[in-house]
């Protein structure tokens, strides 16, 4: 974690400070590191330890680099505060490591404030300072003090934040927050990031997971790669890699995950990246209706077009259901005869023989039936938009409930024997 997290919340001493209090000050440093370490241990009983070994050494430490850069910003305001904000981000973490609660923290500061303002007065009137440069040295002080007890609650959360319960509560909200619509701040997202130790990506890849089989119960998750975001443990289980899932990062997710289906999203930025997971989604939905083929590992990315047809079903069955108007008073037989037909006779662009090889009948029927279609649908077959509109018709898939009422369809037209399925690729 960067040690500048906390000057955000810095207020720098004001300017006018004469810089010749560093000099009075400065006497006062050796005996006033003393003095506030003594009021800590005696005011909190949980620092009442002895300080003789690492942690009493990280305590005086924290008061010694507090004191002499204050001193040091009077003497010169542009003076690096990394060392001294260092030192209490690490303090922070050691008193959540050492079980102590934020109050008891927040308390070893406010102490250090009112025993450095006890001494400012006393040094203050001994040399003559003015209460208009009292006050302002007061006003720096506070707005020191307030700056580094940010810097180490900075430390004490992101300490808590990385013990094993916490870690992976965290780990999930920051895969909420990356997965929100619409997205999450950027700053928000990398301070998340900052206090689970995860690296955010520029790209990353969603992956949606189905349970194989219906007693399939979330399972520890340790086998996955630790800069993979992952949630088991709810209705839609799903994870989020970084960047491309190449072959041996699949081949590491299925092994960890050997329960579980896997539908990969495109590997989008991380602002779009839950628009990717919809469409992950999406194409697992259609696997199951039988528009995509079910497979261990489905890529969203292969099935871009299926997945825009089929976007809208209520849209799709209206525009069936005025395309395809005309076969409503046919049987069911003869209307999945025709459009096989008409799907086979788009495909090959009118090419008889091919549609015949396609559907593996005679060149015969094949214009005994496109003779029926030119009856059917008339000049529209002549029409590129009218064309276009049926193509997309017969691609999408409908479920039955979206179908229109009187008007059945089969859920997905079969393609004609013998050519590429258009939604059967999968991974």
């Amino acid at each position: 974690m960067s040690v500048e997290r906390g000057i955000e919340h810095a207020a720098q001493p004001p300017a006018a400070l004469p810089r010749k209090l560093a000099d009075i000050l400065r006497p006062e440093l050796g005996s006033l590191a003393n003095e506030i370490v003594d009021e800590i241990r005696a005011t909190i009983p949980a620092y009442a330890r002895p300080l003789d070994g690492p942690y009493g050494k990280s305590i005086r430490a924290g008061v010694e680099y507090a004191i002499t850069l204050f001193v040091a910003q009077i003497a010169d305001p542009s003076v690096s505060k990394e060392q001294s904000h260092e030192v209490h981000h690490r303090l922070g973490q050691n008193e959540m490591r050492e079980g102590r609660s934020l109050d008891t923290l927040q308390s070893a500061y406010r102490v250090g404030a009112r025993v450095s303002w006890r001494r400012i007065m006393r040094v203050g009137r001994r040399s003559g300072l003015s209460s208009a440069v009292m006050s302002q040295l007061a006003d720096a002080m506070l707005a020191f003090m307030d700056e580094l007890a940010s810097v180490a609650l900075d430390g004490y959360l992101e300490a808590k934040a990385r013990t094993a319960g916490a870690l992976d509560t965290w780990r999930r909200k920051l895969l909420h927050l990356v997965l929100e619509t619409p997205p999450a701040p950027t700053k928000a997202i990398a301070e998340l990031a900052q206090l689970t130790g995860w690296t955010v990506p520029e790209r990353a890849t969603p992956v949606v997971l189905q349970p194989i089989g219906e007693s399939v119960r979330p399972r520890r998750h340790n086998a996955v790669d630790s800069d993979v975001l992952v949630e088991l443990d709810c209705a839609e289980p799903r994870l989020l890699v970084p960047g491309e899932i190449t072959g041996a990062r699949l081949a590491t997710l299925q092994a960890a995950l050997p329960d579980y289906r896997l539908s990969i999203g495109p590997c989008r930025p991380l602002d779009s990246v839950a628009d990717s997971l919809r469409w992950a989604r999406e194409a697992l939905h259609l696997s199951e209706r039988g528009i995509v083929q079910a497979r261990r590992v489905i890529r969203a990315e292969e099935h871009l077009a299926t997945l825009l047809v089929n976007a809208d079903a209520a849209l799709t069955c209206q525009l069936r259901d005025r395309l395809f108007a005309p076969l409503a008073e046919m049987t069911g037989k003869q209307r999945e005869r025709l459009l096989e037909t008409l799907r086979a006779w788009l495909d090959s662009q009118g090419n008889v023989v091919d549609i015949a090889e396609r559907l593996q009948v005679h060149p015969q029927t094949v214009r005994y039936r496109m003779r029926q279609l030119q009856a059917t649908f008339g000049e529209h077959l002549r029409d590129p938009g009218a064309r276009f509109e049926m193509e997309l018709a017969l691609r999408a898939g409908v479920s039955p409930s979206a179908a229109p009422e009187g008007y059945a369809l089969p859920e997905v037209l079969p393609a004609p024997r013998n050519s590429p399925q258009w939604t059967s690729s999968g991974s």
